[in-house]
Order: C-alpha cells, then sequence, then structure tokens
C-alpha cells in the first residue's frame, strides 16, 4: 500500500488536540449535569451500586469491591477519583443530602482523610433509591455503551429533586471552574413548585420560599440584600460567618464558644483558623484569650476561648471575624452541562431545566407504563374471550398435531390440518381471530384459571388494566394532569427526606473593629545564625547580654511599632513589622525569619538586617560581588511594602553587603584570590538605589569579591584568613579602583 502523507499546520492540530482535551474534561470529568447534578463519576458509582444490589436494606460491601466494579465497567480513570467521590458523598458535613451511606471511617469535618477503601464500606441511602435510581427498568433514561462498548450505562439518573441545587457541586475543567453552594431541600422543592405554577415568577419571589444557600456546617450569611443579583446571574459572592455563643464561667469570667462555622473552613482551614488566633494571642492582638481548646465531637463543632475577666466579647468577636477565617467568602459560580455543553445558569435557568427533565422523564416512564398495561389488556381480553369458547378451544387443542396448527387456527381460523368432532365445531372455529400474543397466553393457560373464582379475579383483574389506561392516557394527554403527579411526587420527597434549615441568611452590619493601639517601647532583636528571630524587652536583654551577644547574629534595639529591614543578594529588600515576631523569654527559641515575609532562605541569602528606624536615619554601603560600591541615603528605603528593590545589579552579580554606617569608618575589599584592598570610606560617591554604583576593586580574570569589612577608625579589626587571624588595621593604605595587595596565609 503506497503511503499517504497529509500536510498540515501544526498549530492547527495542536489546538483541535487541546480542544478536544477541553472539551472531554468539561463535559465528562469536572462538570455536574443540570438535570441530575451529578458529575460523571458519582453517576457511575451510583449506577455501579445499584447494578451490585447495595441497597439501603442490605448489609453494607467494601468500597475496595465498589470501586474496583466500577473502574472495570465504566470509570476507566484510576481508581483515586472514584474513591474519593464516593467518600464525599456519604460526608455529611459537605453534602447537604449525602447519598451514600458509609460506614468505617470517611474522614472528619477538620481535614482527616478517610481510611483506605480496602477498610470502608458503603451502601446506598434510602433517599438515593427512591430518588435518584427508580424507575430505570422503565425505559426512563437513555443507555450508552461504557468506554469499551461491553455494559450499557445511564446517561443520566432519573432524579426526582433538583439535586444541582440541593447538593451543590464544585469542579475545576479546563479553563473554567464550578462552585455550588448546596441548598435546603424543602425549600428548593417549594421553589421549583413555585416556578411550575408560574415560569415568569421572578428571582425575589423565589428567595421568598428559598432564602439563600444552607450549608451543613450552617453558619449565617450576612449579605441577604446581595443574594437576588447573585442568583440571578449564577457568579458572585456569599459572605459566610461562624456563629459565636458566649457563655458565662465562675467568678465572673466568660468564653466564646464557635458553634458553627463557615462552610469553606471545612478541613485543613479548621487547623488554619486554631493557628491563626494562636497567632493573634502571641503577637499581642488578643491577650484577652488565655486558652484555646477544639471540643469537637460527633456531636458537632465546639471550639472554646477562654477570656480574662472584664474582656469586651463584642469587640472580640468583631476582630475574630475581621482577622481570622471565622467570617469567610464562597465564590458562587453555578457552571454546568446543559444540553451538552457547559453554561452559567442563574436560579430560575436551572429549575427550567430540572422542571424539562421531570416532564421527560415522567412522559418516558408513564408511556412504558401505558404500553405494558395494553398488552396487559390484550391478554387478558384473550383469556375472558377464551373462557367463554373454552370448549371449542379444548377441541382445536385435541384435533390439532402441533402447537402451530393450534396456534394458525386459533389467529386466522385455519382449520384444514384440525380434526373436530362436529362440522359445526368447524365453522365456529373458522372464525376466530385471537391476536399472536393472546393465542400464546391461551396455550399457556393452566386448567385452574378455568375454576370459577379464577375467572371474576381475571375479570377484576381486567377492570383495574382498564382504569389504569385510562389513567396513564390522561396524564400523557393532560398536561395539567401530569404536573399534578410530578408535583406529587415531589412532595412526597419533600415529606419524606426534608430537614429543617441549619445556615440563617440576614443582612449584617458590617464588621467594625477597633484595633487596641499598642503601647510604643523599645525592644531588642535577636536572630541567631540559624534564622530564628524574636524580640525580648531591655531588661532581660540587660540581664543576658554576654549570651545575647554571643549566641546571636544579629541583635540591636528597635520600637515594637516599627520595621524591620532584609536585605538579600538578589538586591531586594523584605520588611518585617516587629509586632508580628514573636515577643517573649530570653530562651524562648523564636521563630525562622520566613514566616514572617517574603524571603525565602532556600532561593535567596540574607546580607542584611537593620530596623527602620535606624536606617533611615543614617547611610547604608552597599557592595556586590563583582566589585560594584555605592552609599545610600537610607531614607530611600522608607516604604510600607512587604518586598521592594533595594539596589540594582549587574547581570550575574549578586549583593555582599547592606550595611548601616556611622560616617567614620574604614573600607577593606576582600577577594577570592587573596587580595585585599583597605581605603577611607569617602571615597565612595553617594549614588541613588537605583544605580549601578562605582567598581570598589580591580579584579583579576576569574576573581570577584568574597567580603567587604568595615571598622571603625582607630579601633583594630581582625578577620580569620588561611587559619590565621588578619589585622585589618596593619593593611597597607590604599585607593579606590586599585588591584590591592595579595596576602599570603
Amino acid at each position: 500500500m503506497q503511503e499517504q502523507i497529509i500536510r498540515t499546520e501544526y498549530s492547527d492540530v495542536m489546538q483541535k488536540s487541546y480542544i478536544d482535551y477541553a472539551m472531554s474534561v468539561i463535559i465528562a470529568r469536572a462538570l455536574p449535569d443540570v438535570r441530575d447534578g451529578l458529575k460523571p463519576v458519582q453517576r457511575r458509582t451510583l449506577y455501579d451500586m445499584y447494578e451490585l444490589g447495595i441497597r439501603w436494606d442490605r448489609p453494607y460491601r467494601k468500597c475496595a469491591r465498589i470501586v474496583g466494579d466500577t473502574m472495570g465497567k465504566y470509570h476507566p480513570h484510576g481508581d483515586s477519583s472514584i474513591y474519593e467521590a464516593l467518600v464525599v458523598m456519604a460526608q455529611e458535613f459537605k453534602k447537604g443530602l449525602p447519598l451514600v451511606d458509609g460506614h468505617g471511617n470517611f474522614g472528619s469535618i477538620e481535614g482527616d482523610g478517610a481510611a483506605a477503601m480496602r477498610y470502608t464500606e458503603a451502601r446506598l441511602q434510602k433517599v438515593t433509591q427512591e430518588a435518584f435510581l427508580g424507575d430505570l427498568d422503565k425505559n426512563i433514561v437513555d443507555f450508552v455503551p461504557n468506554f469499551d462498548e461491553t455494559e450499557k450505562e445511564p446517561s443520566v439518573l432519573p432524579v426526582r429533586l433538583p439535586n444541582l441545587l440541593v447538593n451543590g457541586s464544585d469542579g475545576i475543567a479546563v479553563g473554567m471552574a464550578t462552585s455550588i453552594p448546596p441548598h435546603n431541600l424543602g425549600e428548593v422543592i417549594d421553589a421549583a413548585k413555585a416556578y411550575l405554577k408560574n415560569p415568569e415568577i421572578s428571582t425575589e419571589k423565589l428567595l421568598a420560599l428559598m432564602p439563600g444557600p444552607d450549608f451543613p456546617t450552617g453558619g449565617i450569611v450576612v449579605n441577604k440584600d446581595e443574594l437576588p443579583a447573585i442568583y440571578e446571574t449564577g457568579v458572585g459572592k456569599i459572605k459566610v460567618r461562624g456563629r459565636v455563643a458566649v457563655e458565662k464561667l465562675k467568678g465572673g469570667r466568660e468564653q466564646l464558644v464557635i458553634t458553627e462555622i463557615p462552610y469553606p473552613m471545612v478541613g485543613a482551614n479548621i487547623g488554619k483558623f486554631l493557628n491563626d488566633v494562636a497567632s493573634l494571642v502571641e503577637s499581642r492582638k488578643a491577650p484577652e484569650i488565655t486558652d484555646i481548646s477544639n471540643q469537637s465531637s460527633k456531636e458537632g463543632i465546639r471550639i472554646v476561648l477562654e477570656l480574662k475577666k472584664g474582656t469586651d466579647t463584642e469587640n472580640l468577636k468583631n476582630m475574630l471575624y475581621k482577622k481570622t477565617r471565622l467570617e469567610d467568602t464562597f465564590g458562587v459560580n453555578m457552571l454546568a452541562v446543559a444540553d451538552g455543553r457547559p453554561e452559567t445558569l442563574g436560579l430560575k435557568q436551572i429549575l427550567e431545566y430540572y422542571i424539562e427533565f421531570q416532564y421527560e422523564l415522567a412522559t418516558r416512564k408513564y408511556r412504558t407504563l401505558l404500553a405494558k398495561e395494553q398488552e396487559k389488556r390484550e391478554i387478558q381480553e384473550g383469556l375472558i374471550k377464551a373462557c367463554d369458547v373454552i370448549d371449542l378451544i379444548i377441541e382445536i387443542l385435541r384435533g390439532s398435531q402441533n402447537i402451530k396448527e393450534a396456534k394458525a387456527c386459533l389467529t386466522a381460523g385455519d382449520t384444514g390440518a384440525i380434526r373436530f368432532k362436529s362440522e359445526a365445531s368447524r365453522k365456529r372455529a373458522s372464525k376466530l381471530r385471537f391476536t399472536e400474543r393472546q393465542a400464546d397466553a391461551i396455550l399457556e393457560m393452566r386448567l385452574y384459571r378455568l375454576i370459577g373464582l379464577e375467572i371474576q379475579a381475571l375479570l377484576e383483574e381486567n377492570s383495574k388494566t382498564l382504569k389504569n389506561i385510562a389513567l396513564y392516557e390522561d396524564i400523557l394527554e393532560n398536561h395539567a394532569s401530569m404536573t399534578k403527579v410530578i408535583v406529587r411526587e415531589m412532595d412526597a420527597i419533600k415529606k419524606a427526606y426534608a430537614r429543617p434549615r441549619r445556615t440563617s441568611v440576614e443582612n449584617a452590619q458590617e464588621i467594625v473593629f477597633e484595633e487596641k493601639k499598642v503601647e510604643e517601647m523599645p525592644v531588642m532583636f535577636l536572630m541567631d545564625r540559624f534564622g530564628y528571630a524574636k524580640t525580648i524587652d531591655l531588661p532581660a536583654y540587660e540581664r543576658n547580654k554576654e549570651a545575647a551577644d554571643s549566641e546571636n547574629k544579629y541583635v540591636f534595639s528597635c520600637m515594637n511599632t516599627g520595621r524591620i529591614c532584609v536585605f538579600t543578594d538578589t538586591g531586594k529588600l523584605h520588611t518585617i513589622k516587629v509586632l508580628d515576631l514573636p515577643f517573649g523569654r530570653f530562651r524562648d527559641k523564636g521563630a525562622p525569619i520566613d514566616n514572617f515575609s517574603n524571603y525565602n532562605s532556600s532561593e535567596e541569602q540574607l546580607v542584611g538586617i537593620a530596623s527602620m528606624e535606624d536606617i533611615k536615619e543614617k547611610r547604608l554601603l552597599f557592595g556586590t560581588a563583582l566589585g560594584m560600591l555605592k552609599v545610600v541615603e537610607g531614607s530611600e528605603f522608607e516604604t510600607g511594602k512587604r518586598t521592594v528593590a533595594a539596589t540594582k545589579l549587574q547581570e550575574g552579580d549578586t549583593l555582599l553587603c547592606a550595611a548601616v554606617l556611622t560616617g567614620n569608618e574604614q573600607v577593606v575589599l576582600q577577594s577570592k584570590e587573596g587580595f585585599f584592598l583597605r581605603f577611607a570610606l569617602s571615597e565612595i560617591p553617594e549614588k541613588k538605589k537605583g544605580a549601578l554604583g562605582v567598581r570598589g576593586m580591580r579584579l583579576g580574570e576569574g576573581d570577584e569579591l568574597l567580603a567587604v569589612h568595615l571598622y571603625q577608625t582607630g579601633q583594630e579589626k581582625t578577620v580569620a584568613y588561611k587559619e590565621k587571624q588578619l589585622v585589618l588595621n596593619k593593611l597597607k593604605a590604599g585607593t579606590r579602583d586599585t588591584k590591592g595587595v595579595k596576602v599570603r596565609g
């Protein structure tokens, strides 16, 4: 076969491939279907449990069995995604209406993961079986081939409740994400019924029935007036606060008890909240808190903050809302797959798709039921008719050589091959015209059906069938009748599974928190050679002066309301609020200085550190590895930003020195090749921080500066060099921009 080369633009191939991949992720993985509110992995897991017979009233089965069966039959994308979906559907603190009944460790609200799938067990919830998987045998939804076309799976589950709103959804696709909050089942059904009666109803009237989200964790939605716009467009931000109670203790003391948390706090953010409160205490912003304890259990959330006597609890509550995640934002983006494509939907549009889907389900269900009843009627009428001529039918059967001859006589009056007792019987038999289905039923009929009571039961059954046919035809032909059926089903679900609202919705005032003014006082900054920093008061430093100076790399005084400046070899200046640093006793370890700024010790080296108050009144000397020097006024570094550029560097250059000057220093430059150059500080010109500076030392090829030493005129300064002490004062004085002298060890 001759090779055929197809020439095409590479960018076109990449674009098409990426679009195909993106749409696959969007449609088949990350986003829920607006009709059943389920992602494909959730739908396949529930259907597989239904197929395995793991019903709500039967024993639990190992999750590993469910995951393996689902992966092998329907979802070949890895076991972790299936098990994660199964776990989330069983977690009451994430789903407004859990769909799976989990048995074992399915994780906790504090972010603990579920046990491995080989240990946990699960089964369907009753509501899932009744409202999600019921009527699958009535051709109610389309079934499509699975990934290898060996099985059939439903394209959508016949869900009877607005699951997209009740359980919400979250997922990240390619270039888009969905985030839909959970709502109260009873309220959503009321809103759906209101929309069913009046499709022109406004979003505001729907929100009167369904006030807003109902999170499993409770809490308080505080921006009620913004909800109509959010539910109209499907996009917005919902502000949620935790619920805090004040409990009285003996001795006039009080404690704050957090009983409900914002929904976004579920998981690891509870631990972060506790750390944030501890940080407020450590930084002396919340000194009223004497103890923090997490007493949460299966019964619910209970985080207790014990307070000092006379604490202003209202102000402290406001501070917690302002400074921690006790007030958080839930970003709403109601994106779902509608008619095969992703679409951002408002509340009315979601209800519209839900109602349309319910009519479609009802139509298909009652068409199937009608067809079955009509089939039953046909058979029943045949049997009733057969009872009237049973003697003739027995004569036909006795005179036939085989079933084929008997059936031909019953359906078409073909009497040629049958022996009759009389010609009259033959004539009567030739007039028989039973249908194929009726003939089969007659031939399979047992003799006990000829008993009088059985015939009466058959007549009653036929009467019931005729009533059902009339009912189903009425439902299918009259829109009002079908609407009544849909409403009746919704009411039954509401009655069986609705629960009281947990989240309250209100218009709360913006938090006003007046931060107490910190009493200004001088403190000592200490940082050891490992980068652990802290502040202590002056009396503690004076008592431990010798140990503090010998054990720490940086020791200087500053104001507790000021800032610390950290200069790095990349030419950046990182600032830290002194109040953010741990304040305590001399022997306290402190905390890594990386924790309080954008400085990252694994990516950049610290070359200088000082207080902002000290810097702005003095000048700084900058020296780089390529030998560039300059003096800069400290006032240029006054900034409120966390990170700024401190100096300009040539390509391939790094900052070696950023030292605060007193004005009477001598400068000694040391190169890697052992050259030393001593000269007066006055030879270095003053420049702006954005300048490169001037050359301080002529460096040989491959050489670079190793250190910049400063010492006061008249004071002896020694440095370690080749295992000996080198006295810098004894070096021959030179001038800037010379090679210096070679010092041999």
